[in-house]
């Protein structure tokens, strides 16, 4: 049998319990999150006791690590490759915005535009008996077809210098009778040998570009023969 005593002594117990019982509810209902948290584990308050669902709190998430800065590197800067074999251009003002080079090394004038190179021509100039002097020179008239006679600079048509050729597409470089004009006898010497009596020799299809684009003033320089200076 129980006393009143031991009677009332388990009923404070009781009570005790349940309030413990209580307040560990109470905080369940009262964690964050606690619609998206894990299944609720059954936790026992005392042996023998009543038991409880304790929701498993969700592992935080982790912070996002900043991502590794790297130093800001330069892009580089695409450029314009250079067409192999070809020299630099000249530093002589142009009007026309066309400047020409004629090479006696290998034969060849280079043509640019702005700045830009654009083209390139085999030609042949004058031979060690007749050479083309360096120098700059500029454009003057064109002649669309022109007879070039070897009497204008004191050389007889009929000495075994003298000559009047028919020629196209002549475009004059200097008083003294200096042109870049058509040759096409010359296409096989053209870029291999100096043939001219002083001009430069190129090829119709080349000496009709020259006539139709290259304006008055624009500097063809000479570079490389055996001729000694020009003074235009």
């Amino acid at each position: 049998m129980f006393s009143a005593k031991s009677s009332g002594r388990r009923k404070t117990v009781t009570a005790r319990l349940v309030a413990v019982a209580v307040s560990a509810a109470a905080l369940s209902l009262a964690l964050p999150a606690a619609a998206h948290a894990e299944p609720a584990s059954k936790v026992t308050i005392f042996p023998g006791g009543p038991t409880i669902d304790v929701p498993e709190l969700p592992e935080l998430p982790t912070p996002p690590t900043s991502p590794e800065r790297t130093p800001n590197k330069p892009s580089p800067k695409s450029t314009q490759p250079a067409e192999p074999g070809v020299p630099a251009m000249p530093n002589v003002k142009t009007p026309t915005g066309y400047v020409a080079l004629a090479v006696d090394g290998d034969k060849t004038i280079y043509w640019w535009k702005n700045g830009e190179f654009i083209k390139k021509m085999p030609l042949s100039m004058g031979s060690d008996k007749h050479p083309t002097p360096n120098g700059t020179y500029r454009t003057m008239e064109k002649y669309r077809d022109m007879y070039m006679d070897s009497s204008t600079y004191g050389v007889p048509i009929d000495s075994p210098e003298g000559y009047r050729t028919y020629v196209e597409y002549a475009t004059r470089m200097s008083n003294s009778g200096i042109f870049i004009h058509a040759a096409p006898w010359s296409v096989a010497q053209q870029g291999n040998t100096n043939v001219s009596h002083g001009c430069l020799n190129v090829s119709t299809e080349n000496g009709k570009w020259v006539y139709d684009n290259i304006g008055t003033g624009t500097p063809i320089v000479v570079r490389g023969t055996v001729g000694g200076q020009y003074n235009g």
